[in-house]
């Protein structure tokens, strides 16, 4: 019988690997009288001499053949030789009472004592040549396939700390760690295994290495993994997006100066692996920002009057500081949206704010806004642009019904800041006529009667120098182009 041996799996791994008729510290004592053919006065000299150690051929009673197997890198392992023998092999000397350490040797040794298998000799010898040359000593000739990467070396290294039990020197790296495991696995070492578990649980590791520990968990018992799949495994399945949706609010609310935080976060989102998944924490992080503005404008617009008129005050300069603060957050997320092409929800929703609408027209024509919250029309107004830009590019491909509200409803909006807004600061221009261009793009993709109802809406864009005002006379230059165009048939 040759046994072999595999990387071995949980379940073997507890299986018991001594003979059912067999005492334990019977069998080391026969196996080692049996192995050395020893008379009782060499064998007393033997117990006075010191610690056996390892590759000590003085002392040995098993020669262990590491040879490489390109064929069966993981299961070559046998009692006698399988292949030929090569100038890579390598013959280590070991000690039967060390080797059953290692389940594996254990459970290898005791099968060949049961079944009386004959020693053999020493590499290189015959049987009776080795007789004679070693002075009637016999050993066990082991036989132990190893793939040609990582090779000899991590397991020369685990049969070596079967007699050292160093594992603090020898367990220095998760790499090292990595290399000897599968190595203390295969030979069934328990408390090697322990060690290089436990160093790998402690130690951060590289990417490389963390693929390595992936692929190893498999052959560890459940209570070895499992510090390991704690450090691995995510708790939930959508552990990314509440993240994901932490790493925004904290960006959002938790710094009083964030410009570098929210930079921070923006890259995470542009290099997150997936778009729907971040798109799902934006739309979620919108809805809750918009809701914030909304409810301030709608308390400042319909306030409730409680208390003297200071009270009133300054609940009311309250409310439009909320908005403002809310709002600017409001934009970094739309930012963020329309950078990752997932604004779609946004857009639409966007243009069924009729009531917001009116509550910021309401609260635009107020003058008290002037000097509390100075920003917040250009804020609004900023948020609206990068939303109508993504649609007029064709970014976002909203519907027609979500293009005539997106201008329906906002178009006012932008009319009334134009309109109490004196003088006109050159920011604020620029962004007015940034949006009136994108207004009159969207107006442009409408039905004629769409475009015709909203067109004349826009007459406010009009200055005293046309030339200032280009934009609305392509506009309407082009809708009445298209109104004089000769009539098609019916069917078409």
């Amino acid at each position: 019988m040759n046994p072999t041996a595999t990387v071995p799996k949980k379940r073997q791994r507890t299986a018991s690997t001594s003979h059912p008729s067999a005492n334990s510290d019977q069998t080391l004592a026969d196996l080692s009288l049996n192995l050395n053919h020893r008379s009782p006065a060499t064998t007393a000299a033997a117990d006075a001499t010191t610690a056996l150690h390892f590759n000590d051929a003085s002392t040995a009673d098993v020669i262990l053949r590491l040879y490489i197997d390109a064929l069966s890198p993981l299961d070559s392992s046998s009692s006698t030789p399988v292949n030929p023998v090569s100038s890579s092999d390598r013959h280590v000397y070991l000690h039967s009472t060390i080797l059953h350490r290692s389940k594996y040797f254990s459970a290898l040794l005791s099968d060949r004592w049961i079944r009386h298998v004959s020693p053999a000799p020493p590499p290189g010898t015959s049987s009776a040549a080795g007789d004679d040359d070693h002075g009637g000593k016999k050993f066990f000739l082991l036989n132990l396939g190893v793939s040609p990467t990582p090779g000899f070396k991590a397991l020369l290294t685990v049969l070596e700390l079967l007699y050292t039990n160093d594992f603090a020197t020898a367990i220095d790296s998760a790499s090292t760690a990595l290399d000897l495991l599968p190595a203390a696995l295969r030979l069934l070492f328990e408390d090697c295994v322990r060690s290089c578990v436990g160093f790998l649980e402690a130690v951060p590791w590289t990417e490389e290495e963390e693929k390595r520990v992936l692929n190893i968990i498999p052959f560890l018992s459940e209570e070895e993994s499992e510090e390991l799949l704690a450090r691995v495994k995510p708790v939930h399945e959508d552990s990314c997006e509440v993240m994901l949706g932490g790493l925004i609010s904290s960006a959002i609310y938790n710094y009083q100066n964030s410009a570098f935080v929210k930079a921070f976060v923006a890259k995470i989102l542009r290099d997150f692996s997936s778009r729907e998944s971040a798109k799902r924490v934006l739309d979620r992080a919108f809805r809750e920002s918009l809701n914030m503005v909304k409810k301030s404008l709608e308390d400042y617009s319909s306030p409730i009057f409680r208390g003297d008129h200071n009270e009133t005050e300054a609940i009311q300069r309250l409310n439009l500081h909320k908005a403002l603060t809310n709002g600017k957050q409001l934009l970094w997320l739309v930012e963020r949206m329309v950078d990752l092409r997932v604004a779609d929800t946004a857009v639409k929703e966007w243009s069924e704010q009729d009531v917001f609408t009116y509550d910021l027209q309401k609260a635009f024509r107020d003058d008290a806004w002037r000097n509390i919250v100075p920003g917040l029309p250009a804020v609004m107004l900023r948020c609206t642009c990068k939303l109508a830009n993504a649609v007029s590019s064709g970014a976002i491909l909203a519907s027609r019904q979500v293009r005539r509200k997106l201008v329906e409803y906002w178009l006012p909006v932008l009319v009334v800041c134009r309109d109490n807004l004196s003088p006109i600061s050159p920011s604020n221009k620029s962004l007015y006529l940034e949006l009136e261009e994108t207004f009159l793009r969207i107006i442009s993709t409408l039905p004629m009667s769409d475009s015709q109802e909203l067109l004349q809406r826009c007459l406010s864009f009009s200055t005293r120098n046309v030339e200032d005002c280009s934009h609305l006379v392509t506009a309407f230059n082009t809708w009445f182009r298209r109104a004089g165009q000769p009539h098609f048939p019916p069917d078409q």
